[in-house]
């Protein structure tokens, strides 16, 4: 859990831990029957379908947003790894040499192959209003953290 002076994050990996430490698959979906997104169809669906399957296939990893003032989900995001391929041709050598620490050379076709983060799914809850208690900003920032904290 990390915690900011207005939101609180959970990766729910935590709600889903092995029975001792987690509160359950059961609280984690009573607590995503809440979101509603009407204006984004999709990021309903993913949230309340899709998150739990895609974290227990260790597929992406989504965070709940809660207020800290009355612990009500305003939002989630999901982030993803996904592999990308780069051209190395119009990189210096010193560029090049950095790549290769975090990345793999295909020689053929002079290209690195690594992975980078994705943010999969942005939401925000709009059931009962909760979607006025975060701004598009404080979204994005959270986000940004979040990645921030998982290279550490």
């Amino acid at each position: 859990m990390q915690e900011t002076s207005k939101y609180t994050v959970f990766n729910i990996r935590e709600y889903l831990g092995d029975g001792s430490h987690g509160l359950g698959e059961d609280t984690l979906l009573q607590v995503l029957s809440e979101f509603s997104c009407e204006i984004n169809p999709d990021v309903e669906r993913f949230i309340k379908k899709q998150s739990v399957e895609f974290a227990k296939k260790q597929q992406s990893v989504t965070y709940l947003v809660f207020s800290t003032e009355d612990a009500e989900l305003v939002g989630y995001f999901a982030i993803t790894i996904k592999p990308i391929t780069v051209n190395a041709k119009p990189f210096s050598n010193t560029v090049k040499r950095k790549l290769s620490r975090v990345s793999t050379l295909n020689e053929q076709d002079q290209t690195y192959n690594l992975a980078a983060y994705l943010i999969a799914q942005l939401g925000k809850n709009y059931s009962n209003g909760a979607n006025e208690r975060i701004s598009g900003k404080e979204c994005s920032c959270t986000v940004k953290k979040q990645v921030t904290e998982n290279k550490k």
